[in-house]
C-alpha cells in the first residue's frame, strides 16, 4: 500500500508541492528551495547525478551568465542611462508623454538586457524628472517596472523565452529567430502603455505621505521631517578626561556598542586669547575620524541610548539651537540621501552594523524605511530586506561614490535633481555599444550558436576594459537565478520521465480539450500566470513548457502559441510586488503598498490575459 501510494510519479508531484510552498512563502531562498529539491529527486533516485545535474550545463543556463555579463558592461559603462536619459530628455516636462517615453525606453532597453538593471538605471532619472515636472512620481514608477516586464520583444528579452526555445529544440521542433517574440511584445507593450494610461490616473494619483511633496528629488529639509530626524539629533560635547578622547570612530565602535550613530563632528582650529571664544570647523564623521577633548559630536539615536552613551564617556549635552538646526538645510555642509535595497543584493539579510559603509564609503546609516514606515532608532541590528530604503549621510563624493561601486546592489535615488539627473558616460560606452550589437547581429544572422555568441560578447566585455576585470563580470552576475533555473531544469526532466507532464496535460486536454484549443490556451495561459504571482517567472516556464507542449501533441494542434502562453504570462505578472525584482524594486521608491499593485495589476494582467488568447493564434495559429 505504502509502496503504491509512494509511486516515482506521486513523489515527483508531492516534491514539487513542498518546494512551490516554500517558493510562496518567501523565507527560504529561492535558489536554495530549488537544490533542495534537486537534492529529493536524486535521493528518491527519480533522477540520476547526471540527469539531475544537467540543467547547470543546459545552454539556457550558459547564455543567462553570459547575458548578465554583457548587459553588466552596458551599464557600468553609462551607456544605458546616456540612452535613457536623452530619449526622456525629449519628453519634456508634459507628463502624458513623460509617461509613454518611460514605457518604450524601459521596454526596448529591456529587450536587449536585464530588466532589473534597466529599471535600476531608470529610477534615479524618472525620479529627477518627475520632479523637475513638478508630477509625482507614484505615478510613473509602476509604469517603469511593468514597462521592463512588457518588453519581451527579442530571444533574450527574458528566461522564459530562453526556456521555451529549448523545450522547442530538444522536442525536435524548428527553432524561434531572435525577433520572433517581437510582434507579441509590441502587442502587449501597446496594451500595457493604454491600460496603464488610464489606471495610472484612477489608482496611483494619491499623495504618497509626504506632505504633497515629490518621493524623490527631495530636499535635505524634507528627508529630515520624513525621518523625523529632529527629535533624535543631539549635540554633545567631549569633556577633559573622556574615554573617547584620542580614538578614531572605527575603534571606538559606537553604532554597534550604544546604538548612537555619529552624523559629524565639530573641532576646536582656535581658541582666542582675549575672549577665550572658540573658533569650530565641521567634518563630517568617517571611520577614520579621531575624537579629542571639546570636540562637538552630533549625532542620531534614542533618548536612552544618549543618556547611555553620554554617562558612560563623561559627554556634555548641549541644546540644539536654530542655527545648528538650520544646518541640516544646509547641502553644501552635510549630504543625506536614500538608497534602495536591490532584489538580488548581497546586503540581504545582513545587519546594518554589518554593512561596513563608513569604514568602505566614509558614509553613515542613519534611517531605514520599510513599507512606508521609518526608523531611526535602534537600527544597528535590523536585518536589510529587498526593496528597503536607507537614509545615508555623507558627503556628495562619498554618497555619489556608492551609487558607482555599489550599482548591483543600491539604487541610489534621494540626490539633489542636478546629480540624479547627470549622466556619467565612460569612454568605452561606444565599444559596449558595438559589441552589444555585433552579438545580436551573429544572432539574428544564425551564424554561430547563440550561446556561442553570447560568450564571445561576454569575454570581450571583459578584455576590453567595458568590465575592469573578471571579478567584476562575476559580480554582475545574479546567481540566485542561475542556480534556480539550473537546479529546476531537471524537475522539467522528472516530470517527463515519470510521466507527471503527461498526467497533467492530459487532464487538461480532457477537461478543456472538449471546448477547443482557445480553452486549452486559456487555461494553459492563465494557470502559468497564477502560478508566477507566488514563484519566480522562470521556474513557472521551466514547469509549464514541458506541460503546455504535451497538452498541444495530445490536441494534435501546434504547440508555438501553447508555448508562447507560457512565456508571456509568466513575464507579464503584475498583480503582486513580489512576482518580478522590478517590482519590487520600486515599491518602496514609489511608496506602493501592496493593494496598489492588486488594484493597478490585476486588471492590466487579466486584459492582457484576454488579448494574448486572441493574439497568439493569429501569430501562430494552432493548424
Amino acid at each position: 500500500m505504502i509502496h503504491e501510494l509512494f509511486t516515482p510519479i506521486n513523489t515527483t508531484i508531492v516534491i514539487l508541492l513542498i518546494a512551490s510552498f516554500f517558493f510562496m512563502q518567501g523565507k527560504v531562498r529561492s535558489d536554495l528551495v530549488a537544490i533542495c529539491s534537486l537534492l529529493a529527486l536524486m535521493l528518491t533516485d527519480i533522477l540520476t547525478p547526471a540527469e539531475a545535474l544537467s540543467g547547470f550545463s543546459n545552454s539556457v543556463v550558459i547564455m543567462m551568465v553570459g547575458l548578465f555579463i554583457v548587459g553588466g558592461g552596458i551599464f557600468r559603462t553609462g551607456l544605458a542611462k546616456m540612452i535613457s536619459s536623452k530619449i526622456l530628455r525629449l519628453a519634456g516636462n508634459n507628463e502624458n508623454r513623460l509617461f509613454v517615453a518611460v514605457m518604450l525606453v524601459t521596454a526596448f532597453i529591456g529587450a536587449f538586457v536585464s530588466n532589473t538593471g534597466t529599471v535600476a538605471v531608470m529610477i534615479p532619472i524618472v525620479v529627477s524628472m518627475a520632479a523637475e515636472a513638478k508630477i509625482n512620481p507614484r505615478k510613473l514608477l509602476m509604469p517603469l517596472a511593468f514597462a521592463s516586464s512588457m518588453g519581451i520583444l527579442t530571444l533574450i528579452s527574458t528566461p522564459p523565452n530562453m526556456v521555451i526555445q529549448d523545450i522547442l529544440i530538444s522536442n525536435g521542433y524548428e527553432a524561434l529567430s531572435f525577433f520572433s517574440f517581437t510582434p507579441i511584445g509590441l502587442v502587449g507593450l501597446l496594451v500595457g502603455i493604454i491600460l496603464m494610461f488610464f489606471l495610472r490616473k484612477i489608482f496611483l494619483s494619491k499623495d504618497d505621505g509626504a506632505s504633497g511633496k515629490t518621493a524623490g528629488g527631495k530636499s535635505l529639509r524634507e528627508l529630515v521631517e520624513e525621518y523625523d530626524l529632529a527629535q533624535s539629533s543631539f549635540s554633545l560635547e567631549v569633556k577633559e578626561g573622556s574615554k573617547l578622547s584620542g580614538h578614531s570612530l572605527k575603534e571606538l565602535g559606537i553604532g554597534s556598542k550604544y546604538n548612537v550613530n555619529i552624523v559629524k563632528i565639530s573641532k576646536v582650529t582656535k581658541v582666542s586669547r582675549l575672549t577665550k571664544k572658540k573658533t569650530l570647523t565641521e567634518e563630517m564623521a568617517g571611520a577614520n575620524t579621531q575624537i579629542d577633548t571639546g570636540d562637538i559630536l552630533y549625532c542620531n539615536g534614542s533618548r536612552g541610548d544618549v543618556d547611555v552613551f553620554i554617562s558612560d564617556n563623561n559627554l556634555l549635552e548641549l541644546p540644539m539651537n536654530k542655527k545648528e538646526e538650520g544646518s541640516f538645510s544646509d547641502f553644501q555642509n552635510i549630504g543625506i540621501a536614500e538608497v534602495f535595497i536591490m532584489p538580488n543584493s548581497r546586503l540581504i539579510n545582513r545587519k546594518i552594523s554589518d554593512t561596513s559603509f563608513r569604514e568602505e564609503f566614509n558614509v553613515s546609516i542613519i534611517g531605514v524605511q520599510r513599507n512606508n514606515e521609518y526608523q531611526t532608532n535602534n537600527i544597528q541590528n535590523q536585518k536589510l530586506h529587498s526593496g528597503d530604503a536607507l537614509l545615508i549621510q555623507g558627503t556628495w563624493d562619498n554618497i555619489a561614490d556608492i551609487g558607482k561601486r555599489r550599482q548591483n546592489d543600491l539604487v541610489l535615488v534621494g540626490q539633489p535633481l542636478e546629480e540624479a539627473s547627470k549622466v556619467t558616460l565612460d569612454h568605452k560606452a561606444p565599444l559596449a555599444g558595438a559589441i552589444m550589437i555585433a552579438m545580436i547581429v551573429v544572432m539574428v544572422l544564425n551564424v554561430i550558436p547563440a550561446v556561442t555568441a553570447v560568450l564571445i560578447a561576454a569575454v570581450l566585455m571583459v578584455l576590453t576594459g567595458c568590465l575592469r576585470n573578471m571579478e567584476e563580470a562575476y559580480n554582475n552576475i545574479n546567481w540566485e537565478s542561475v542556480i534556480l533555473i539550473g537546479a529546476m531544469m531537471p524537475m522539467s526532466v522528472a516530470f517527463e520521465k515519470t510521466g507527471a507532464a503527461s498526467l497533467i496535460s492530459s487532464g487538461l486536454v480532457d477537461g478543456l480539450g472538449q471546448y477547443g484549443p482557445y480553452a486549452l490556451l486559456a487555461g494553459i495561459y492563465f494557470s502559468t500566470s497564477l502560478l508566477t504571482m507566488f514563484i519566480s517567472n522562470t521556474a513557472t516556464a521551466v514547469l509549464f513548457a514541458p506541460i503546455a507542449l504535451h497538452a498541444a501533441v495530445g490536441m494534435g494542434v501546434s504547440p508555438y502559441p501553447f508555448l508562447f502562453a507560457v512565456t508571456v504570462a509568466a513575464s507579464m505578472c503584475f498583480a503582486s510586488p513580489f512576482s518580478t525584482p522590478p517590482n519590487a524594486l520600486v515599491m518602496s521608491a514609489g511608496r506602493y503598498s501592496f493593494m496598489d499593485y492588486v488594484k493597478v495589476g490585476m486588471p492590466l494582467q487579466l486584459v492582457m490575459g484576454i488579448v494574448m488568447i486572441v493574439v497568439l493564434p493569429i501569430f501562430f495559429p494552432f493548424e
